[in-house]
């Protein structure tokens, strides 16, 4: 039942654009995987998401912190950073389990690092390095995930 949609970015502006639109499919207890290299543009896409839900405070990778949380008035949003983990059950053991399947949304980056500990995520964001710019790749696992890529077309079509 998956879905996908791609999107070439040219620069930055594009992939914060591109996070706004996505913001105004996501739904209360939806779970966003952010996939590619450092520099890719994950952190940047979650800014974007922010901005697109009104949210103009400063945005920072949760690379140290591991998690960043933003209440927002018309939902709560946690912005993960796995890269520093160095095994699965580091997730398990920093409690995180809780902020997922309630109605939060959940931005995940570095999913893998966190092995099959994590609830399938809604949607996988990959992103990854084309010439100057960059190349996003959207694949939609649930209805919900789905419903957010189809509003996603649609925006994308009003524009032409």
């Amino acid at each position: 039942m998956t879905q996908e949609l791609s999107r070439f970015l040219p620069d930055e502006h594009a992939t914060v654009a591109l996070g706004a639109a996505l913001a105004q499919g996501l739904q209360p207890g939806m779970v966003l995987n952010l996939h590619g290299e450092l520099g890719a543009g994950k952190t940047t896409l979650v800014r974007g998401m922010l901005r697109g839900l009104d949210y103009t405070g400063r945005v920072k990778s949760p690379t140290y912190t591991l998690v960043e949380l933003y209440t927002l008035s018309k939902l709560s949003l946690y912005h993960f950073d796995f890269y520093r983990f160095a095994d699965p059950r580091e997730w398990v053991d920093a409690g995180f389990r809780e902020a997922f399947g309630g109605e939060a949304v959940c931005l995940v980056e570095w999913p893998e690092k966190a092995g099959g500990a994590l609830p399938p995520p809604d949607l996988d964001i990959h992103l990854s390095f084309q010439g100057e710019g960059r190349k996003a790749r959207l694949v939609a696992h649930t209805e919900a995930g789905k419903a957010c890529l189809e509003r996603l077309a649609r925006g994308r079509e009003s524009d032409t």
